[in-house]
């Protein structure tokens, strides 16, 4: 049975990801801070929580995030605050970058698998046309950056390993219940979508940024 790993699944989307891997067969683990106690923020905690695990996992799936880290998302420069800033940049950048650095001897050497880091296109520069969610944004575009470079570097001794970041739309969740949406999707059909879109690629496209449809999304 193919295994998979799903870091942040008591969140909204992590829960469902577990859920649409389970019933497309995966025998599914999932970690969190509500579940495990696993602080993507500390580094002693995910050495903690991953050290014991021994794969090899076909897919692992990071899910964690944070808005706007118990404040809002700023409209303008003025309303920057940088412990807030700080704290968003450490859930969203340094947390996957903390969870990516455990995941290269977690994943088979001999066959295809899959890593997919849930970022957001408002992390995209060249798609940023109205400003405003400075925290937010900045903290994607360093992640962005981070998947990139993990992808090259894990790519180097995983060479079936396919590495990216994921746009899930605007997805029904407590992050989102105040940014209502017309396009806005429920956690079970944005799992179902990034599921499709990250199973459906190859190692030559590791390293790259994708939505829900499977386009690819400016940097």
């Amino acid at each position: 049975m193919k295994t998979a790993l799903v870091i942040g699944a008591s969140g909204g989307i992590g829960s469902a990801m577990v859920q649409e891997l389970t019933s497309r067969g995966f025998s599914v683990m999932g970690l969190s801070r509500r579940i495990n106690g696993l602080d993507v923020t500390d580094a002693a905690s995910v050495r903690q929580v991953m050290d014991p695990l021994e794969g090899p996992f076909d897919v692992v799936f990071v899910a964690v995030g944070t808005l706007a880290a118990g404040g809002a998302p700023e409209k303008t420069l003025s309303l920057v605050d940088p412990t807030i800033m700080r704290d968003v940049f450490t859930v969203n950048a340094v947390g996957p970058a903390l969870v990516l650095a455990q995941v290269e001897r977690l994943l088979p050497q001999e066959r295809p698998s899959f890593v997919g880091v849930l970022s957001a296109r408002v992390g995209s520069i060249g798609d940023n046309k109205i400003g405003g969610w400075y925290s937010y944004r900045a903290s994607k575009a360093a992640l962005n950056q981070i998947v990139h470079g993990a992808a090259i570097e894990i790519g180097r001794k995983r060479k079936l390993t396919t590495i990216v970041a994921l746009h899930p739309g605007t997805v029904e969740t407590e992050f989102t219940v105040n940014y209502k949406s017309h396009k806005m999707v429920s956690a079970k059909t944005a799992a179902q979508n990034l599921c499709d879109v990250l199973l459906g690629l190859l190692p030559a496209q590791s390293g790259q940024f994708f939505d829900y449809a499977g386009q690819t999304v400016s940097w």
